[in-house]
């Protein structure tokens, strides 16, 4: 495999690889696929669900019943102490001008509806979506910027099912942009500090720009064939991409630096560097390329389709990595390292120096000791997970306070909060209705349930509910109506809407971590197995990892709720996190371990792992300081859930580097001895 990799090197070789990145990157550009990409993203939560939801039943068909997914425009106009006669006349204007414009894809307003108390009223339009965002954010934007002016001391705000979609596709939008400016920044500035040089930092930053158009060129093809893509999975994809492919390049280029201080000759020295680092490499993406995909096995379609893409991404970045950066290493040759050019050195040698070699032989005269000090200290932050709160909804995940979020505020001033968003009830059964409507609104929470739409075997009644649509409170009350509804309807009767397709996402979510955690693990252990030829160490990596993830997940649930404030986590949150330090966390102990192994077959288990440390340490933090502060730079957005996702990962890649990489895992092997590499022959031997 090394031979293979090291054919870029070649002095014809490498001017053919960068052409043929080049040709590539012009077939994106002009065939449009990474615009198209973006366009294809689908950001509307019912986009999400399983095909075998009750909710995705219920949503075929009312979509029948009512002439096409609908999503409800609903304009809340409060003043406090009363809305006066002016106020009601500003709000009939209101309505018969967007009646008369006949806004895009949009129902007639519909007459007011006044809150008991006189001093709110809602103005209710369906939206029927397309699936483009337009059709959404065309129609909101334009009753926002006419209600917006009132004043005088009357509120008025869009919420609703449309409100909400408005929002999140606003800020989905803009993330790429933002996230991919921020997250290059940090890298450059991250890569000219470990190089120190103001011009090296082009060459990988350049490899990875070419990664991320090609990926995008590429997952635009997955979405053709079915792939879900949102602008979460986007974003992640983004980060993916420049975090693992800088980490490629960061360990490529060490090896490359370690080789020239060997050889006069640079493609000598770049074509040992391929031989050594690459199967390493290789293996690493390989591993986090199968943890990716167990995501496929995800009920929930954005989670499913976030594996297929996460997987072409570490590829394409993998596969540049060790073709468009050599070729580029090459072509320009040393001066590229300016003012620090590596110089051959025959006696060049980091095997028996500097800190890592230092905290190695410290290490070494109390392994045991160290193993179960580290062990105890990420028990004790384990503890956190006590803490952990899954109540993120839709409602709550925006970190800015948004108008559909202002716009429910309102509403729940006045009215129950769950007239924003109805919960459907689809009745099979015409002779059963009656008992169906008075089974469901017995239902404690249950505020009021009315008939909506009819076809010649169907109704549809509309619950509204006492909680918040997009609250816990309101989740918990889907399976009481289910029950309830199908108890006096039969059991082809079906509840939806808003409220019930977030529930029945949380529930496939629950799944979905059940499911891929142990899979995940199982596929992340065979691979070691092979890649390092033995059960034992193996084990101890994944054990260590497992143990890394829990201590970051419980630092973060303690952060989230204590430092930051949120409203809780989403109940995904675990299941990302975990396929992200799994997987990455075993990127870092496969560079150390690979080189161990190289290492062991000369000089013993011991000294192997100190040898290994020592010259690996320094570039392997280098790497995880720049795979945490890609991830940190998803707390830029203005999404909960992403910025818990950045800062669970960024602290965990932190203290996989620093805690488990440098200290644990050396500690254990050392303890453990030869027999780290059971049933190996490196296992029989007598160093």
């Amino acid at each position: 495999m090394g031979s293979i990799f090291a054919v870029v090197a070649g002095r014809k070789a490498k001017w053919l690889v960068a052409l043929i990145w080049i040709a590539i990157v012009g077939v994106a550009f002009g065939a449009d696929l990474v615009t198209k990409f973006s366009d294809a993203e689908k950001n509307e939560s019912t986009s999400f669900l399983p095909g075998d939801a009750e909710s995705t039943k219920a949503l075929e068909v009312t979509t029948d019943l009512e002439g096409g997914e609908l999503a409800p425009l609903v304009i809340v106009y409060r003043r406090e102490g009363g809305l006066t006669a002016d106020d009601r006349a500003v709000i009939a204007r209101d309505r018969a001008v967007f009646n008369r414009k006949q806004l895009r894809a949009t129902s007639q307003f519909g007459k007011p509806t006044f809150s008991p108390k006189r001093d709110a009223a809602l103005v209710v339009a369906q939206i029927t979506s397309d699936g483009e965002a337009d059709t959404i954010i065309d129609p909101v934007e334009e009753v926002r910027d006419r209600i917006d002016n009132h004043g005088g001391g009357l509120e008025s705000k869009v919420t609703g099912g449309a409100g909400f979609s408005a929002d999140a596709i606003k800020v989905f939008e803009g993330i790429n942009g933002t996230l991919v400016l921020a997250a290059f920044l940090l890298v450059l500035i991250l890569l000219i500090l470990i190089y120190r040089s103001p011009i090296f930092w082009i060459v990988p930053l350049l490899s990875v720009g070419f990664a991320e158009i090609a990926t995008r060129a590429l997952g635009y093809e997955l979405t053709t064939l079915g792939v879900t893509i949102n602008g979460q999975s986007s974003s992640i994809l983004s980060i993916l991409v420049l975090g693992a492919g800088t980490d490629y390049a960061l360990l490529l280029v060490s090896r490359y630096r370690e080789e020239l201080r060997r050889h006069t000759d640079r493609h000598d020295a770049m074509a040992l560097a391929l031989k050594t680092a690459g199967p390493a490499i290789f293996a690493s993406g390989m591993t986090v390329i199968a943890a990716l995909l167990c995501l496929t096995l995800a009920e929930v379609n954005g989670t499913s389709g976030l594996g297929p893409i996460g997987a072409l991404g570490i590829a394409v970045a993998m596969l540049a990595m060790l073709t468009l950066l050599p070729a580029l290493l090459v072509i320009f040759g040393r001066w590229l390292f300016w003012p620090f050019v590596p110089r051959y050195d025959a006696g060049a040698s980091a095997e028996n120096t500097g800190p890592w070699r230092r905290l190695g032989d410290g290490i070494a005269k109390r392994p045991r000791r160290v193993w179960v000090g580290v062990v105890a200290l990420l028990a004790v932050f384990s503890l956190g997970l006590l803490n952990f709160d899954d109540g993120l909804t839709q409602g709550n995940s925006f970190r800015d306070d948004v108008e559909a979020v202002q716009g429910q505020k309102l509403l729940n001033a006045s009215f129950p909060s769950g007239a924003n968003a109805p919960t459907d009830v689809v009745v099979r059964d015409l002779l059963k209705t009656e008992g169906v409507r008075s089974a469901v609104a017995a239902v404690p929470g249950v505020v009021s349930v009315e008939p909506a739409q009819r076809s010649s075997d169907t109704i549809l009644l509309k619950a509204v509910l006492e909680p918040e649509p997009f609250s816990t409170d309101a989740f918990a009350l889907i399976p009481t109506i289910r029950d309830a509804a199908k108890q006096a309807g039969g059991p082809q009767t079906l509840v939806g809407g808003a409220t019930a397709v977030e529930a029945d996402l949380r529930d496939a979510a629950a799944r979905d971590t059940r499911l891929i955690v142990p899979v995940a693990l199982l596929v992340v252990f065979l691979i070691l197995m092979v890649l390092l030829r033995a059960v034992v160490a193996p084990l101890l990596l994944i054990g260590t990892v497992i143990l890394s993830f829990l201590a970051a997940l419980g630092v973060g649930a303690v952060v989230f709720d204590v430092i930051f404030g949120f409203p809780g986590s989403d109940p995904s949150l675990p299941l990302f996190a975990f396929v992200f330090l799994v997987a990455l966390g075993i990127d870092y102990n496969i560079f150390l371990m690979a080189r161990v192994r190289e290492e062991t077959g000369r000089v013993g288990t011991s000294q192997g792992m100190v040898r290994g440390l020592a010259v690996t340490g320094g570039v392997i933090t280098s790497a995880g300081i720049v795979l945490a502060g890609t991830f940190s730079v998803l707390g830029v957005l203005p999404l909960v859930f992403l910025t818990e996702i950045g800062f669970v990962v960024a602290f965990g890649v932190l203290l996989d580097t620093f805690i488990v990489r440098s200290i644990l895992v050396p500690a254990l092997v050392l303890d453990v001895g030869r027999k780290v590499w059971w049933p190996s022959s490196l296992a029989k031997g007598q160093r």
